[in-house]
């Protein structure tokens, strides 16, 4: 678990950029052999790109840092469970496992059938749950 706590905290502290930046909060880290090989937060409103979720972010960067489409041994870090958007394209990129901080009860990918992920892609809730929620919930009130 501390493995899981180190690489959440480092999505966390994006979420808290995304925050500043007037970003929906979100960070997401993708991890290959405890290196981290991309981060990013949400940056839907900077680059007015309704697809420039942290992990569509991360997804870009990690595969030109590898130089390949195919991300089997990496391990998605991230505040908040991926919509089917994002989870498509993990799909796509058959990453090997998803660590997320807080569910997304609607518009998460575990809400759909049949699944998104790729077949032989794990997932689970990590650390980290009330933080980022706290993070998410902030922001929205604040806009209201």
């Amino acid at each position: 678990m501390e493995r899981d706590e180190y690489f959440m905290r480092i999505a966390l502290s994006e979420a808290e950029v995304a925050y500043r930046e007037g970003e929906i909060p979100v960070g997401a880290v993708i991890v290959i052999n405890d290196e981290i090989i991309a981060k990013d937060h949400n940056r839907v409103e900077q680059l007015r790109d309704p697809t420039a979720h942290a992990e569509m972010l991360c997804l870009t960067a990690a595969t030109t840092h590898l130089r390949n489409k195919y991300l089997r041994q990496a391990t998605l870090y991230v505040t908040l469970e991926p919509c089917p958007m994002c989870a498509g394209a993990l799909q796509w990129a058959q990453i090997r496992e998803i660590v997320y901080a807080a569910s997304d009860p609607k518009l998460g990918f575990s809400q759909y059938t049949p699944a998104i992920l790729h077949p032989k892609t794990t997932h689970r809730q990590g650390p980290f749950c009330d933080e980022a929620l706290t993070l998410i919930k902030r922001f929205f009130h604040e806009r209201r």
